[in-house]
């Protein structure tokens, strides 16, 4: 299946799950007769080509799919003859209502934990197989089917609701998406993107910090790893391989959203990744700014991974000393087996000439590291230290 078709069924299938849902009144089936409808698009459409209507294919595969599973239960008559009383879309007449942000609000119900509602998202709004979505988060397929189906039991325990106004919860999920594929699949970011795309509004500020935030942050992937997959740290990235036109639309999108006077996290993380864009050099990088804006978004969320950053910045400003005086407050609010806090406190201590608790901490962060790319820096930057000190 080439790209473009398989943009079209992920585009089409929270829009085909929306319709089936109000149709039958059931989430969970809803969902499971999309995903058989998909499944019979990608198999049938490269050789009979794409139909006329493809929104309107795919609602009467899905009903077909809902009627059949109606069929073989008995305690499920009423939805059948609810169904199959239901006119079938006409090939060539479109569906007026367009369901997708209802599904993807749905999907990231608070009722949800966040791993849940992660994998109903890329399952039902984003049109990944459950098989897809086990492979992106390193878990057996088994396990995330579970997920999916406590997932589905949540939102038919509290209840279908047709909701339009984009919720903290539904941000959040999006951006855990999108964070997940910053390290391990560019396809999870991209997917996030495209979501978050659909879910923007222009009176939405803070969706729109969301999605330049996303964009400014994705515009350095070019240079944010080796051909060898080892990472590269900001200051030491080629910045002309950064995505020009990625960093102008996300510019853009903030501009417009802080023109519109209302401030967010999101907004105030995409101006701090714009600062980082717009320097020419790492020694341009108006770190003073970034300070004063990582105090604000610190007072705002009360976050310690904030905190982190902040410490980070006001050591570019202050020196080392001032920021390895900032972490100390984290020991009682990140736990020890934190990875980043030991990296941070590598790299300052390193900064401040101190090799010996540098390799300290960048040892204990490669040990408690999550993920691969990430271990094998802090494993190298350990070594380079290490070897330093034997010299």
């Amino acid at each position: 299946m080439n790209d473009e078709l398989t943009d079209l069924l992920r585009g089409l299938a929270p829009q085909v799950v929306g319709v089936l849902t109000r149709r039958c009144g059931d989430f969970a089936a809803a969902e499971d007769a999309t995903q058989e409808a998909l499944i019979a698009a990608a198999a049938c459409w490269p050789g009979d080509g794409v139909p006329d209507n493809p929104r309107g294919w795919l609602i009467r595969a899905g009903e077909r799919k809902l009627v059949d599973q109606v069929r073989g239960e008995q305690a499920r008559r009423r939805r059948e003859a609810l169904v199959a009383a239901r006119e079938p879309a006409e090939p060539a007449r479109p569906v007026d209502r367009d369901d997708s942000l209802a599904v993807l609000l749905m999907c990231c119900h608070p009722a949800l934990p966040p791993a849940s509602a992660i994998a109903l998202t890329l399952r039902a709004v984003g049109g990944l197989s459950t098989a897809e979505i086990a492979e992106a988060f390193l878990v057996p397929e088994e396990t995330m089917t579970r997920r999916i189906s406590r997932a589905k039991k949540i939102i038919r325990d509290v209840g279908i609701q047709d909701r339009r106004e984009v919720t903290p919860e539904a941000r959040r999920v999006l951006y855990l998406i999108f964070n997940a594929g910053h390290l391990r699949r560019r396809e999870l970011s991209a997917e996030a993107i495209r979501l978050t795309r659909m879910i923007q509004r222009p009176d939405d500020t803070e969706s729109a910090g969301l999605l330049a935030l996303m964009l400014l942050s994705e515009a350095r992937r070019p240079a944010r790893a080796t051909a060898d997959g080892d990472l590269v740290p900001l200051d030491e990235q080629d910045r002309t391989r950064w995505d020009q036109a990625l960093i102008k639309e996300g510019t853009r999108l903030l501009d417009a959203a802080f023109r519109q006077g209302s401030v967010g996290e999101y907004q105030l993380q995409a101006a701090i990744a714009a600062l980082h864009d717009r320097a020419e050099r790492a020694a341009d990088t108006d770190w003073p700014q970034i300070r004063a804006l990582y105090g604000v978004l610190e007072r705002m969320t009360a976050s310690p991974v904030v905190t982190l950053n902040h410490a980070v910045a006001t050591a570019m400003v202050d020196g080392p000393a001032a920021g390895l005086a900032m972490l100390a407050e984290l020991d009682r609010r990140l736990p020890d087996h934190h990875h980043r806090l030991h990296a941070v406190r590598a790299h300052l201590h390193e900064l401040a000439g101190d090799q010996a608790t540098a390799l300290d901490h960048y040892r204990a962060a490669a040990a408690r590291a999550t993920s691969a790319a990430e271990q094998r820096y802090l494993t190298l930057r350990a070594a380079r230290l290490a070897r330093r000190a034997a010299t």
